[in-house]
């Protein structure tokens, strides 16, 4: 179910509470339609505004405490449009606030932010020569976002599998496994860590599932688990990605990354294949390790 809202050219916040982590809808304006991220419904900080379509429809924005620099700034030209509806989703989960478009299973923007305050109430309206509609949605859809824990996502690019929300170390049915670890099945899995998306390996018995980042790795107990695939996994040679790999993160300045695996004292481990880098890192004893040799999982 979603509800109409017109919000005329005036630049004031209309309030709608908010709960599970996301918030999705479409708008119909030319430009600037804006939104306010708070833990209240009034414009005052602690607050984090998103702006679609800003600038003549020509960039996008995130900003904090209506202070500048702005956080996070992407290019969008023509993302608006004020003869038709477009869709768009906003997640927060983990200290990380991400939007992306609908459909789109990676943000356009994202924004990491260590002491983020809880996010109650959503704010909308328009302005700068700007009238909109909005249509929000009161129950989002399922398949409306890729990260946010709690919704079971699409495979990028409409491949088959999909990623299921877990935590403390449960394996969601039908996961994909990826390695081993002795005696150990691991799986393929992803979770949010300083801004993006990583893919990484599931360790049940830890409780976590693990991502190379930044040298070390890291676990976090809750993430999402790739379910229903029926991929392969190929070699890679010279760095070459495959044409149908399959993308299943992102980094927070918007490079794909990878689902990849390497052997490793004995064990077979998933990591993230990061193309610019021309291999695939794993996360094993703590730290992140390159591979110059290794698999990429692929559609079929």
């Amino acid at each position: 179910m979603s509800r109409q809202i017109d919000t005329p050219d005036s630049l004031s916040y209309q309030f709608f509470p908010v709960s599970g982590g996301v918030f999705t809808f479409k708008v119909r304006c030319g430009h600037d339609a804006h939104l306010a991220l708070a833990p209240a419904p009034v414009e005052a900080d602690p607050m984090y505004e998103v702006f679609i379509g800003g600038w003549e429809n020509s960039k996008s924005v995130i900003r904090k405490n209506r202070q500048k620099p702005d956080v996070v700034e992407a290019p969008t030209p023509g993302i608006c449009n004020a003869g038709e509806f477009r869709g768009f989703w906003i997640r927060w989960h983990d200290n990380v606030i991400a939007v992306g478009r609908e459909g789109e299973a990676l943000a356009f923007m994202t924004h990491s932010d260590p002491g983020l305050f809880p996010i109650q109430f959503v704010g909308i309206c328009t302005g700068w020569g700007a009238s909109g509609t909005w249509l929000i949605d009161d129950e989002p859809p399922a398949a409306a976002v890729s990260a946010p824990m709690g919704f079971s996502a699409p495979m990028p690019g409409g491949g088959s599998g999909h990623w299921v929300p877990a935590e403390g170390g449960n394996v969601p049915p039908q996961a994909v496994q990826g390695g081993f670890d002795g005696s150990e099945q691991l799986y393929i899995a992803r979770a949010q860590h300083e801004g993006d998306l990583v893919p990484g390996k599931l360790h049940p018995s830890h409780g976590v599932c693990y991502v190379a980042y930044g040298g070390g790795e890291h676990g976090h107990n809750q993430y999402e688990v790739l379910c229903d695939g029926h991929g392969l996994w190929v070699p890679v040679n010279d760095g070459n990605i495959p044409a149908n790999a399959v993308q299943a993160g992102n980094s927070a300045d918007g490079e794909p990354l990878f689902i990849g695996r390497a052997t490793h004292d004995g064990t077979i481990t998933v990591g993230k294949v990061q193309p610019s880098h021309g291999c695939c890192y794993i996360p094993y004893g703590g730290e992140e390790l390159a591979y110059k040799e290794f698999e990429i999982y692929v559609e079929q």
